[in-house]
């Protein structure tokens, strides 16, 4: 693996097998072309995000069932905006490791992207479901009444809101955290972007009147990001508080315990992966592909949640093992 490209990734072992051998090498060339035009990597996550929730208005028509060609076309476009701002968020972390351009801003904006994209897409998802039901009404018996249809959309409306709380918000932090958690213990501090939800409020304690409220804004929201990380890891929490008290720095964990831990995490990894954005849009395009796209929202709830629940099980398993072995 070339060595420039290398050092542009967290971390190997952190990546899937589609994002270390097809999009990082892809996103590598595009930071090289930012980075050539001096364009800011905040920039570049900013332009995702734009892209991302545009995808909205062409997920919002149905696929070929309800719209024939056009409808496919108009979800293939979805399906390729959504893409091209999967890439450019994925290279925005690549263009600020090869220019050294890193900030606390850009962290933050960077763990926004995925919400900013999927909140409208959403509620386009849910406004199509009110104008194409009629698989999902067949499936069930239901009537295509006014009333039915104003009903069973509520219905999916909740199981949207919950699929993107719990599932796109809860599930992806989740993963985002382990990978930071994984990067910790391989790197060091240093190498990795592992925030506390303490260490975040002396930052915003710090901010004064003359920080732009956007700023303050942004801070405000990763203090609360970082507060459900660590209520989610309890066992880390201890883990983590345990080597403090035990090594004073956590630079001066024993290379035995770094082990110990990243022989642990490393098949836990391997399954975090598929709570990111790649296995999960799998099948938010399948769905709509298949003009069932509320059916998403169930997968995202259940299947999605099962596996979140199994990686957070298995992660919290060997962080009270190591702990009680210290």
């Amino acid at each position: 693996m070339d060595q420039k490209f290398k050092a542009t990734l967290k971390s190997s072992e952190t990546e899937d097998w589609l994002d270390l051998h097809v999009i990082r090498p892809f996103c590598y060339y595009c930071a090289l072309a930012f980075a050539k035009f001096d364009i800011h990597p905040n920039t570049v996550t900013i332009w995702s995000m734009i892209i991302g929730a545009a995808s909205t208005v062409f997920f919002a028509t149905g696929c070929f069932y309800y719209s024939g060609w056009w409808g496919l076309g108009m979800n293939l476009i979805a399906i390729f905006l959504l893409m091209v701002a999967d890439i450019l968020d994925c290279t925005d972390g690549q263009l600020a490791r090869m220019t050294g351009k890193k900030s606390r801003i850009g962290r933050i904006l960077d763990g926004m992207a995925g919400f900013v994209w999927f909140v409208p897409i959403y509620h386009g998802m849910i406004y199509r479901f009110y104008v194409h039901h009629e698989i999902e009404f067949g499936w069930l018996g239901i009537a295509d009444t006014p009333q039915n249809v104003l009903m069973a959309t509520a219905v999916v409306y909740v199981l949207g809101v919950i699929s993107g709380f719990v599932g796109i918000s809860g599930q992806q932090r989740l993963a985002d955290y382990y990978i930071q958690v994984h990067l910790f213990f391989l790197k060091g501090e240093k190498g990795s972007e592992l925030d506390n939800s303490q260490r975040q409020q002396e930052l915003y304690d710090q901010m004064d009147d003359n920080t732009p409220w956007v700023e303050r804004s942004f801070q405000k929201s990763y203090i609360d990001y970082t507060q459900k990380q660590e209520k989610a890891t309890p066992e880390f929490q201890r883990l983590l508080a345990r080597l403090r008290e035990k090594f004073g720095s956590t630079d001066n964990i024993p290379d035995e315990v770094r082990q110990d831990f990243l022989r642990s995490s490393r098949p836990v990894i391997t399954w975090n992966g598929l709570l990111t954005f790649n296995f999960r849009s799998f099948w938010l395009f399948l769905f709509c592909l298949l003009d069932i796209p509320a059916i998403y929202f169930l997968f995202e709830i259940f299947a999605m949640g099962l596996l979140a629940w199994y990686v957070n099980h298995r992660h919290e398993a060997f962080c009270r093992r190591i702990a009680q072995s210290l």
